[in-house]
């Protein structure tokens, strides 16, 4: 009407037979509130940090308050045999830590218990939310939960969001000159450095350095509960016993310790008796740390330095990358193996091979305090992991898939595609692979990287009287110098499973057919 709110109008009323005019003040019309922004939701997965988190960074600058949610995904959860599961209880304490930290920034994260392809949906329709963030993750069947939740998603007009955060580079951003995945990893490593140098130069365009936008959170409803171990069908293991810290503040401990110890790294690292690895590989799993933020620091002092043991543990990091990319273009090798030729090799699986291996009974210390290490804490160190999977396929004749899901099973740090590549690597399968006609000896790798037994008496503590000169390869030692040190084998410690010579030349001539040029 153009007049303003104290302005009086003039209506006609009507009583009766009378029709007069009477003042009526307007009252003040309120203005329609304008909508409220649609908030974001941040599904925290293998990124269980605030720190250097793409995803959370992604969420933030578009522009939007951030709710947050992490399940526990009974798609997965519901698959371990095990309720006492070391990997879990991680995951358990560094999620509640999370939580923690989002609520002292003013947020809150919904923690919930069962399929995220039904959850995540809901949430996002309760929230009233439009955007969802997830870091991508590369393993086949994750990438087929993410189809499905996208597509639900859509259906009720939210966006699933998926970036890059688990890697520096991903699934095609690099390719050989064909435009193809690179078969071997030395020309790819080339291929990943060059990049990551043309990119150093850019860091305002670099994901090795994202944004810092700070992350807006929506208010929480109300406190969100915590769901215990218990509640999502777990019992505590002997994790913190081992002095495993979770979370991002456990991360954190372990970096600061390994950059004074980076540059020994080419020199300690095959040694499991040493403290040489960086034992980040499970909050690298769990993304309780930032690879870029391991990468820029390894690459700089590697390029500043020249410090070659930051190089070295650089290229660590590219063999992870390396692995990641393979499984995303090649999601078959989850059960087959990347060369196609050795689809058809038959393994003999030996009765009761396999099962002395597991149980640590097969002669061979070096083999059998590996598998007690980890056995007994989850982790088992890099250069064991080789000489444990070489024996049981090159010694044992097992077939590869049956260790990798052992070590799926058991191992606190387990990542899918470097647990494939390198089981591949070692059964000769893979590629860039071990060559077939190369076969570890333990007894020559146990004297060359424990060469004063120092692991092997930490985890067989049965052969601690044994003198070093037969500790890594018992069954040698003479039946006096067994009444000696007390250890009798065959009573106090098992014979050797297999004989090794006898053991490699059967590999050799189960191999031969598929690669009959090649020359042992």
């Amino acid at each position: 009407m153009g007049q303003a709110f104290n302005d009086a109008a003039i209506v006609p009323l009507t009583t009766g037979r009378q029709n007069r005019l009477m003042p009526v003040a307007l009252l003040p019309v309120p203005p329609t509130p304008a909508p409220s922004p649609p908030a974001a939701l941040v599904w925290f997965r293998r990124d269980l940090r605030l720190t250097d988190n793409a995803t959370l960074q992604a969420a933030a600058t578009h522009g939007q308050p951030c709710h947050a949610v992490f399940v526990f995904d009974t798609d997965i959860l519901g698959q371990l045999e095990n309720r006492a599961d070391r990997r879990v209880e991680f995951i358990w304490h560094s999620v509640a830590a999370l939580k923690l930290d989002i609520e002292a920034q003013g947020g809150t994260l919904q923690v919930l218990h069962g399929s995220p392809r039904t959850l995540i949906p809901a949430l996002a329709a309760q929230l009233g939310v439009n955007a969802v963030f997830a870091g991508r993750d590369y393993e086949p069947a994750a990438v087929a939960r993410d189809a499905e939740v996208a597509t639900a998603l859509m259906a009720q007009g939210a966006q699933l969001h998926q970036v890059k955060d688990l890697v520096v580079f991903e699934t095609d951003e690099i390719l050989n000159s064909s435009g193809r995945p690179f078969q071997v990893f030395t020309p790819y490593k080339r291929a990943w450095l060059a990049r990551y140098a043309a990119a150093a130069q850019q860091p305002e365009n670099s994901s090795q350095n994202p944004n810092t936008t700070p992350v807006l959170w929506a208010a929480p409803r109300a406190p969100a509960a915590m769901l215990s171990l218990t509640e999502i069908g777990f019992l505590p293991t002997n994790l913190l016993q081992l002095g495993i810290q979770p979370g991002e503040a456990g991360a954190a401990t372990l970096w600061t310790d390994f950059q004074t110890r980076i540059g020994r790294y080419r020199e300690t690292r095959d040694f499991p008796a040493v403290k040489g690895p960086s034992y980040l590989s499970v909050h690298l799993r769990f993304g309780t740390i930032s690879v870029r933020q391991l990468a820029r620091f390894a690459w700089e002092v590697a390029q500043v330095q020249g410090n070659t043991g930051a190089e070295t543990w650089l290229s660590e990091l590219i063999w992870r990358e390396f692995y990641q990319m393979l499984l995303w273009h090649g999601p078959q090798t989850v059960s087959q193996p990347y060369q196609s030729k050795f689809a058809a090799l038959v393994w003999p699986n030996p009765p009761g091979h396999f099962e002395a291996w597991a149980e640590a009974r097969t002669g061979y210390p070096i083999v059998d305090a590996a598998m007690r290490q980890l056995n007994q804490t989850g982790y088992m160190h890099n250069r064991l992991r080789m000489i444990a999977a070489s024996f049981l396929t090159k010694d044992l004749h097992v077939d590869w898939r049956l260790g990798e899901v052992y070590f799926a099973q058991t191992l606190l740090d387990y990542d899918q595609a470097a647990n494939i590549g390198g089981w591949q690597w070692s059964a000769s399968v893979g590629t860039d692979a071990q060559p077939w006609f190369r076969v570890f000896n333990p007894v020559t790798q146990s004297r060359k990287f424990d060469p004063h037994g120092w692991f092997i008496r930490r985890f067989l503590p049965e052969l601690a009287a044994v003198p070093d000169q037969w500790l890594h390869a018992p069954w040698t030692m003479p039946a006096s110098e067994q009444a000696q040190c007390g250890v009798c084998v065959g009573r106090d410690y098992p014979p050797p499973i297999v004989d090794h010579a006898a053991a490699r030349a059967f590999t050799l001539d189960l191999f031969r057919k598929f690669a009959p040029s090649a020359h042992a």
